[in-house]
């Protein structure tokens, strides 16, 4: 019985000390990144003392950020495209932001010659950090700034197949080389929030883009005849108490499945809703992110969805045409756009693609990363069926007709008190038959998404293909 205990108590031991092998490794290997890259971790400050930060640069090479000299000779962080990239590059004063903060790590680690470091260590000179390259694309940058106007909101493209972000612009913005001087008239803007980047943090109704998820999940519960479906739209629908219209009264008629989609019925769609199973759909919802950690190391938002069985009527038929309580950021809508195009795998957002010592010696690359798979082969490409129609014949028909094709969906997102006023939605993507780039937009207080946030969308993919 004595050796059987002292056993017991060298296997707890033992256990306990693998226990704390493997997180300890695990912290030195996984978690020192995101441990260091915390704007509130006060060792960031002590490696600027030792490092002069890296430089950050766009796809084509050009410089987003870099350290410089003002006018008295001190050092600052300048950036060379102003507001342009203010929220995706983000700020490294005042604590630190987007790509800035995402790599805070790399930039401040200097991988310069040894024999350089030393030299420069024991004359108690600073060595230079590691350069950080971006697949931002200053061309597509400027042209989805001018797209949204002057329009709160954002904008992001990526690649349908990697998920490299190509542009993130979100307005209000400001300037990233006078936020230290301005920064307590930008940080009290409330009315404003030019802080908040609007394509990675801002959370809007969905509106009908959600009929995506509303549809994905229709085809799942009904595999073999979910194209049978046939619905006669009068404008509206009431259930109990609570009544549903379409968009301005339209009225659709008698209208199949791909119709419904491509003209947005909301009619249609709130009488699919409420023949689907609930639980099923917090499910797929769940399944699509909402609520969840998204792939992407810029700071966002979490999306919102919280229709349950217990969830009533009302809920429910606002829930499925994307209004009520559901939230989700352009960031998350863009990566189910993105795996809906790459066959239902959705990739890791990703704006970093390589890194380099200051002198140009490559150090690593960073690959397209697989995040997870939401749907199956099948499933996203009847998405893309669908998708293909609104751009045809439906609320996305602006961009039919052009030497390129485009599959999306748009959306109407009503907020607010005031009867009508509505967000600008579009999401989609080019050449579905071997998909090129993502385009999600959101316009605050832009009516229907067909009424701007298309056309929008249409001067990035122009620009995109060369189209005049």
């Amino acid at each position: 019985m004595k050796n059987r205990e002292l056993w017991m108590i060298v296997y707890i031991f033992l256990a306990i000390f693998l226990a704390m092998t493997g997180y300890f490794v695990y912290n030195v290997q996984f978690a020192t990144k995101a441990v260091i890259n915390d704007s509130h971790n006060m060792r960031k400050k002590d490696l600027a003392k030792q490092v002069i930060r890296g430089t950050i640069y766009a796809s084509d090479g050009s410089v987003l950020a870099q350290e410089a000299l003002d006018h008295d000779g001190n050092e600052v962080r300048n950036y060379p495209y102003g507001r342009l990239f203010s929220h995706v590059v983000g700020f490294s004063t005042m604590g630190s932001t987007g790509i800035e903060n995402a790599a805070d790590v790399d930039l401040l680690t200097s991988n310069a010659p040894v024999s350089e470091k030393l030299q420069k260590e024991m004359s108690g000179i600073r060595n230079t950090g590691d350069s950080i390259y971006t697949s931002l694309r200053p061309d597509l940058q400027q042209v989805c700034y001018a797209a949204l106007g002057d329009y709160r909101g954002a904008i992001v493209v990526m690649e349908a197949k990697t998920g490299r972000i190509l542009a993130m612009v979100s307005k209000p913005d400001f300037d990233p080389n006078t936020v230290s001087e301005n920064w307590a008239e930008i940080s009290g803007d409330e009315e404003n929030s030019p802080l908040v980047n609007r394509a990675a943090q801002g959370l809007y109704p969905p509106g009908s883009t959600f009929k995506i998820v509303t549809l994905h999940e229709y085809m799942r519960e009904h595999p073999n005849d979910y194209e049978s479906y046939v619905y006669d739209c009068s404008g509206r629908i009431t259930e109990g108490d609570s009544t549903i219209e379409c968009y301005h009264g339209s009225v659709h008629g008698h209208e199949d499945l791909l119709a419904s989609f491509a003209e947005s019925c909301n009619t249609s769609f709130t009488n699919i809703g409420l023949s689907l199973d609930i639980p099923k759909l917090s499910d797929t919802a769940d399944r699509l992110l909402f609520g969840r950690v998204l792939p992407s190391d810029l700071s966002y938002s979490r999306s919102r969805f919280s229709l349950s069985s217990v969830s009533d009527t009302k809920t429910v038929m606002q829930t499925v045409i994307g209004q009520g309580e559901t939230l989700i950021t352009p960031l998350h809508l863009a990566l189910i756009t993105q795996a809906i195009a790459n066959k239902g795998t959705m990739m890791r957002a990703q704006e970093i693609v390589k890194k380099t010592n200051y002198q140009g010696l490559f150090l690593k690359e960073y690959k397209p990363e697989i995040y997870k798979k939401i749907m199956t082969v099948q499933e996203a490409e009847a998405m893309v069926k669908y998708m293909k129609q609104v751009c045809i014949t439906g609320t996305g028909k602006k961009l039919s007709g052009l030497p390129y094709q485009v599959a999306g969906k748009t959306g109407s997102a009503e907020f607010g008190t005031v009867k009508g006023a509505s967000h600008s939605w579009f999401t989609g993507f080019s050449n579905p038959d071997d998909p090129d780039i993502v385009v999600t937009v959101i316009m605050e207080n832009g009516g229907s998404g067909s009424e701007n946030a298309v056309p929008a969308a249409k001067k990035i993919f122009d620009a995109f293909y060369g189209v005049n």
